[in-house]
C-alpha cells in the first residue's frame, strides 16, 4: 500500500523482522542496527528503533531503503485495526492510532458492507469470549487479532441463503473461528507452493 507522507508505522517502537531471503534489505542495512531474531531459526533478524522510537532507516520522515524495504514493511497496513475495529496498544503506538481513526471505508456494494460487520463482530466475539477457545487462548496484540478477524471473518458473514446456519453455541462459534483460520493458512500456504 502507498502510505504517501504517512510513517506512522516506522515511528512507533517497532522491531522489524527480515527474513534470511531478503537479501536486497540485508545488503542495504548496517550490521551494527541487525540482531539474531530471538526463537526463530538462524539468518531470521530484526532491525531495532532509537530512543524516539523510529526505525534506523528513516531519514527526513521518509524510508531510506524503500525500494528495497523489508517485507514486514510491505505488508504492514495499518487499515487492518480499523477493519476490525481495533487499535494499537501503547503510548508508542499513538501515531498508528491516530491514523487509524481517519481511515474510512466505501462500499460499492452491499455485500462489501456486510463482509465488514463479519469482521468487526469476528473480532469482538474472539476478544469476548476468549475462554471458548483452546486453552483460553486468542492473540494479545492488536495487529495479530485483527488479522484473525479477517482470516476468518465469513463464519460470520450473513449468508444471502436463509437456509444457512451459524454455530449457535459460543463453543461451537469458536471451534468455526478455529477451523476457519486453519482453512485459511492452508489455502495460503498451497497457494505459496505454486
Amino acid at each position: 500500500m502507498d502510505c504517501h507522507e504517512c510513517a506512522a508505522c516506522c515511528s512507533s517502537s517497532q522491531f522489524i523482522h527480515i527474513r534470511p531471503k531478503e537479501t536486497r534489505t540485508l545488503e542495504r542495512l548496517p550490521k551494527e542496527i541487525l540482531a539474531a531474531a530471538p526463537g526463530l531459526p538462524p539468518g531470521n533478524m530484526l532491525i531495532g528503533y532509537d530512543r524516539q522510537g523510529a526505525c534506523p532507516m528513516l531519514t527526513g520522515g521518509k524510508c531510506s531503503i524503500y525500494k528495497d524495504r523489508p517485507l514486514t514493511c510491505r505488508n504492514y497496513d495499518c487499515r487492518v485495526f480499523a477493519a476490525a475495529g481495533l487499535a494499537p496498544v501503547g503510548d508508542a503506538k499513538a501515531l498508528i492510532t491516530e491514523r487509524v481513526k481517519r481511515w474510512t471505508f466505501s462500499y460499492p456494494a452491499a455485500r462489501d458492507r456486510e463482509e465488514h460487520l463479519a469482521v468487526q463482530a469476528a473480532a469482538e466475539f474472539i476478544q469476548e469470549k476468549a475462554s471458548h477457545f483452546p486453552g483460553g487462548r486468542i492473540p494479545a496484540d492488536p495487529g495479530q487479532l485483527a488479522i484473525l478477524a479477517i482470516k476468518v471473518y465469513d463464519v460470520f458473514l450473513k449468508e444471502a441463503d436463509p437456509s444457512a446456519t451459524m454455530p449457535s453455541a459460543d463453543a461451537e462459534l469458536a471451534a468455526a473461528v478455529v477451523a476457519a483460520s486453519r482453512n485459511f493458512d492452508a489455502r495460503r500456504k498451497s497457494c505459496q507452493k505454486e
